[in-house]
């Protein structure tokens, strides 16, 4: 908090003695050139225009946006993240019909995974927004979706002042919606399958005088899980104020808060799927048998010891845990079919300052300041670690016999705050622009044990924060400082039909371990940083007619290294990390990409082509089952090469009826063989598809609006993936099919702006393997890593207005 107090502090400062303070921080940098007019009122802030989707006109980029609008479509507190899914290159998988639950969502763009892209809000970063998130915060956390007002999917080269140090692929970049001008109340309920119930509050002030209004707002999720025993609560809250200083400009502030608790659905394999069912779960609503099954467990691994030991003999073994035996109970094969339960809770606040100030008219300088405050823990109640004699229970008190579970955690802590700032020069047809960005992270994360019972019900539950731990396997302190800058020009000519810009980014960014004491870790520790000052962009847009336009770029990034127990350079063993760190380089990725927007009447269309040079690229194997928390081991694994193609048509028939309809290719295949350190072949990956990449998409959505009335359909098909580096396992394509029907009461009484609107997910209601990976991916063969996807689900929700 005192680093808060510093940077806001700094921040304001400047604000006080700027000449002139103007709006927000804006969408575009010089790589990302204003779009055409006749977009950008689709793309304000409001949501307000009426296509579906905005393709990028005017962009020297693949860019699309989705806004406010389109989100509202959705059943209401579905994630930012499930508007975008039907836009070309997007593979989205999620395991709760919300797209929410963050053990399992998973996006990627053109075969670039979650952490291997960039994440803003209002243009503060969110980190890689992968689950455990060392430097952010996932988006169903940073902001309640109804304060969504547009988002920005740049599926290859996202804007190059973008606060991000892992977009190897493209940026999803969100923009929280304005204060309305005149006072206003809103809210809505939704009721729904397996007690789903969602209600959102907002309270508008309106102009208060002198340009000064704002919002606060409130919302609220709790939805019981769709198969087995358990539930997923979230408590949100927003707060943004904007100050209007007129021909001076305006300075802006927001506030988020976020306590998320969510129970786990059960990773699967196919094992697992064909002897129990895609319907296989955590039996939290049966302690007696986790016991019983955890109880059996042990007695196998010691009979197996003993006769190891005596020549194959078990005379005179002695069970530790008498009258269970060494045989699973009916239905049950493995001790991995089913745990007792599992779960995840995260409390975070977030906050940022803008400023923008027109220094002179030609000069703009914009600054941010931002900080993040998280709390998490992911939790398994697991057979593998025995509660010993004496062990607390969460009250205090001493637990007087042993059991054969015990609560295994991953805490975390993150304590980050940073500055954005650029500086804007624009002169006749030229605009030259130069960025800075500086965060520094400090995160703790450590994996503790705490005592459960052997009694008929559990003494914890995986939706509090646990207390009294008897013993903390590691306990990790991890500080990252990023550096960044960057430098662009843009040059219009020809009357603004040709744009040429052109430009660099730069960062350093310093990573550090250490290991508090008392702790027995095997992981490492040390220094290690990512150093690459110049990463080129360049972008041309040439407009054949004024409803064609011809559009190409070409960008080069850097990953930097992250800190961290469970994923990156530190999440190997000592003796791993020594043995890399000297050769160890970080990811590089050089996209190239072209191609054409057409638009005529109602008739909307873009296409493009492109190819990625992925090199050393950094693979951590999985070792045994997630559960066990074994290290991973990291290699640098070679190249990856991708190409492909995307497609998407909007089409207004009339002015009720829209289309929309992506197509995308992709091919991403390695390029080396993962090697031993003495060059002999580990894993022959040459040749074979990456995973979770797959090569077919296709989506489609028909939406109907007339005199109040609304309806929507869209389906989604994706081929098969592979989750195995030597494509011997595989889920197969499906198509999902999604639907809602409203309709808004509008003239004068009591119904004035009251909307009601009934939606279903998964209409047909497919079986399916949806997110592939949850406990990373293996050489080959089957393995713990699959959550299938939600059956069919029914919400039913109203809205007002005042």
């Amino acid at each position: 908090m005192n680093r808060l107090s510093s940077l806001l502090a700094g921040v304001a400062a400047f604000a006080i003695i700027a000449p002139a303070i103007t709006a927000p921080v804006a969408a575009q940098t010089l790589a990302d050139p204003a779009p055409a007019s006749t977009d950008a009122t689709a793309a304000t802030d409001d949501g307000a225009g009426g296509d579906i989707v905005v393709l990028g006109f005017g962009q020297s980029r693949q860019v699309q946006s989705v806004n406010a609008s389109d989100l509202a479509r959705l059943t209401p507190g579905s994630s930012p993240l499930k508007a975008i899914e039907k836009l070309p290159g997007v593979n989205f998988q999620a395991a709760d019909p919300f797209g929410a639950y963050e053990w399992a969502v998973r996006i990627s763009l053109r075969g670039f995974n979650q952490n291997q892209l960039g994440f803003t809000l209002d243009g503060v970063p969110l980190g890689d927004m992968s689950y455990g998130n060392v430097n952010g915060l996932h988006i169903s956390r940073a902001i309640i979706s109804e304060n969504v007002a547009r988002t920005d999917v740049a599926q290859g080269a996202g804007a190059l002042g973008t606060a991000s140090t892992s977009n190897l692929g493209g940026t999803i970049e969100f923009f929280s919606d304005k204060p309305r001008d005149t006072a206003n109340v809103t809210g809505g309920g939704t009721y729904g399958s397996n007690n789903t119930y969602r209600g959102f509050a907002r309270i508008d002030s309106g102009d208060l005088g002198g340009g000064l209004k704002g919002y606060l707002s409130y919302g609220y999720l709790s939805t019981d899980k769709w198969k087995g025993d358990g539930v997923q609560r979230q408590h949100q809250a927003n707060g943004k104020i904007v100050k209007d200083l007129g021909s001076l400009g305006s300075l802006s502030a927001f506030l988020n808060f976020s306590d998320r608790r969510e129970q786990d659905y059960q990773d699967l394999s196919y094992d697992i799927i064909r002897r129990r069912g895609l319907r296989n779960d955590n039996i939290a609503g049966d302690y007696p048998l986790a016991l019983q099954i955890g109880k059996t467990y042990q007695n196998q691994v010691a009979s197996a010891a003993y006769a190891t030991a005596n020549n194959g003999s078990l005379v005179g073994f002695v069970a530790p845990w008498a009258g269970v035996g060494t045989t699973f109970p009916a239905g049950f094969g493995t001790v991995d079919d089913a745990y007792f339960d599992a779960g995840g809770v995260r409390r975070d606040y977030l906050g940022g300052v803008t400023f923008d100030a027109h220094l002179t008219p030609e000069l703009t300088l914009v600054t941010t300041g931002y900080y993040h405050d998280n709390k998490g823990q992911g939790s398994w109640i697991t057979p593998y670690s025995p509660t010993p004699i004496g062990a607390l229970n969460q009250d205090g008190s001493a637990i007087t016999a042993r059991s054969p579970l015990g609560f295994r955690t991953t805490e975390y802590a993150i304590h980050r705050g940073g500055a954005l700032s650029t500086l804007a020069y624009e002169t006749g047809s030229n605009t030259l622009e130069l960025g800075s960005w500086y965060e520094t992270n400090t995160f703790t994360q450590a994996r503790r044990f705490y005592g459960m019972t052997d009694s008929a019900t559990p003494n914890r539950d995986v939706l509090d924060f646990q207390k009294n731990s008897y013993l903390t396997q590691w306990d990790g302190k991890y500080t990252t400082d990023t550096y960044q800058y960057h430098v662009g020009d843009t040059l219009r000519l020809a009357d603004g039909r040709l744009v040429v810009n052109a430009g660099w980014k730069g960062f350093y960014v310093d990573n550090r371990a250490i290991m508090l004491p008392a702790t027995t870790s095997p992981l490492a520790v040390g220094r290690i940083s990512a150093k690459d000052w110049f990463q080129p962009q360049a972008g041309i847009l040439f407009k054949l007619t004024p409803g064609a336009e011809l559009f190409a770029d070409y960008k080069e990034n850097v990953r930097a290294y992250v800190s961290s127990a469970t994923t990156g350079p530190f999440s190997t063993t000592q003796a791993g990390f020594n043995a890399i760190r000297g050769q160890l380089k970080p990811e590089r990725s050089k996209t190239a990409e072209g191609g054409l927007r057409f638009r005529q009447g109602p008739f909307q269309a873009s296409a493009v082509g492109y190819y990625i040079d992925f090199s050393n690229r950094l693979l951590g194997f999985a070792n045994g089952a997630g559960i066990i928390g074994n290290p991973a081991t990291l290699n640098n694994v070679g190249s990856v090469h991708t190409y492909g193609a995307e497609v998407a048509v909007n089409y207004r028939v009339f002015t009720p009826l829209s289309l929309f309809a992506s197509y995308s290719y992709n091919k991403s295949k390695y390029a080396d063989d993962v090697l031993s350190a003495n060059g002999a072949v580990l894993v022959a990956t040459d040749g074979k598809m990456a995973v979770d990449s797959p090569e077919h998409m296709i989506k489609g959505e028909i939406v109907l609006e007339q005199s109040g009335f609304t309806a929507r359909v869209g389906a989604d098909y994706m081929s098969k993936r592979y989750f195995t580096y030597l494509n011997d396992q595989s889920v197969p394509g499906r198509v999902l099919v999604d639907a809602s029907i409203g309709y808004r009461f509008e003239g004068d009484g009591a119904l004035h702006g009251v909307a009601i609107e009934g939606s279903v997910t998964n209409l047909t209601d497919k079986k399916y393997v949806s997110t592939i990976g949850s406990n990373g991916f293996t050489a080959s063969g089957d393995n713990q890593t699959l959550l299938a996807g939600t059956p069919r689900q029914f919400f039913v929700s109203l809205k007002k207005g005042f």
